[in-house]
């Protein structure tokens, strides 16, 4: 297959080229790297460079067919795409930096030590948006964790999984257990500068545990328990779920310990016909929708203040219940970065 030709901006009329100049920063603006865009375009990486750098020093009218004159950028389009290239491959601590996340202060200071380069703390967030790059809250995995395991799950024994249960008629629900406690709060409030405000709340601690299973067309069923899930809780956990049940469970699960007791994989065999279990691979949280469903009951809780634990389970309830009858919230979990292969 034949590579695409880059474009000839030269070639193109003071009209066009400013579309084109105005149309990729355009992009850029909306979150694409300077990169795709390049390619999308068919023009070189380098001229795209430039481009940001005349917009990052005088906005739209720098892009103009004849643009006006204006104080010199202070940084170069060379300069832009090398930074480009190690915020987005480096790991700040290859660089001797003390933290392993980019933060505009660090990036500021790479700038200024690495490319003699001195920008402020604002203008260093508005070139990094101009760069395609935003501020996100990074996924945290665990050292052990085996990624060949996690792409095989991903690529091969989960795709087998959903083509059993199409051709069965089964069900796919992911399953997992948390604990609720008393002590654990969440979100945030408005208040004056300097004056963070305190909320009252009881100095108990109490907590119960819940068992939920999600399915990708947005079933949800859930269990309450005051005791530790063992085998015998999950065991009980599994005869709900099943009862009433036309169609047979698939039903995926970490590898917890009361998951893989002789207890419940007698009562695994025993009910073959109605439901079977399937493991995830090892500290591979991520895949598991079930977790998002439980972040979000814990997040709901986590917002409001309880005396007694009839209350907190009370509201815990009430946010159980609520995810029953909205199936579209739970469909969303399933549409998550980690999880969009089970959807």
């Amino acid at each position: 297959m034949k590579c695409k030709k880059a474009l000839d901006a030269r070639k193109l009329s003071h009209r066009d080229l400013e579309i084109l100049r105005m149309s990729a920063i355009k992009r850029v603006e909306a979150g694409e790297s300077p990169e795709d865009v390049a390619i999308g375009l068919g023009i070189n990486r380098r001229g795209i460079y430039r481009w940001i750098a005349a917009y990052h020093s005088g906005g739209k009218e720098a892009l103009r067919a004849k643009p006006i004159p204006g104080r010199p950028a202070k940084i170069s389009a060379a300069q832009m795409a090398k930074l480009a290239r190690i915020v987005r491959e480096k790991n700040p601590m290859q660089l001797r930096f003390p933290f392993a996340l980019w933060t505009l202060e660090m990036i500021r200071e790479l700038l200024a030590r690495d490319f003699k380069v001195r920008l402020s703390t604002v203008s260093v967030g508005r070139l990094m948006k101009r760069l395609g790059f935003t501020p996100q809250r990074p996924l945290y995995r665990a050292w052990q964790q085996d990624p060949i395991l996690v792409e095989r799950w991903r690529s091969e024994e989960y795709p087998k999984l959903a083509a059993r249960a199409k051709r069965g008629k089964a069900m796919i629900f992911f399953a997992d257990e948390s604990g609720v406690r008393s002590d654990a709060h969440s979100g945030r409030t408005w208040a004056p500068q300097g004056m963070t405000p305190v909320v009252t709340a009881t100095g108990a601690r109490f907590g119960f545990n819940m068992l939920s299973a999600v399915g990708a067309k947005g079933d949800f069923r859930f269990m309450i328990v005051e005791t530790r899930v063992n085998a015998k809780v999950f065991r009980t956990y599994l005869q709900r779920m099943i009862k009433g049940m036309k169609r047979k469970i698939f039903l995926v699960v970490d590898g917890h310990p009361a998951h893989k007791a002789k207890l419940v994989r007698k009562f695994v065999e025993e009910n073959s016909k109605r439901i079977e279990l399937f493991f995830l691979p090892p500290y591979a949280p991520e895949l598991n929708p079930d977790e998002l469903a439980q972040a979000h009951v814990q997040s709901r809780l986590g917002r409001d203040t309880v005396r007694t634990k009839e209350q907190l389970k009370c509201m815990a309830l009430g946010v159980l219940r609520r995810l029953q009858i909205l199936p579209h919230i739970v469909t969303g979990f399933f549409h998550a970065p980690t999880c969009a292969y089970s959807s």
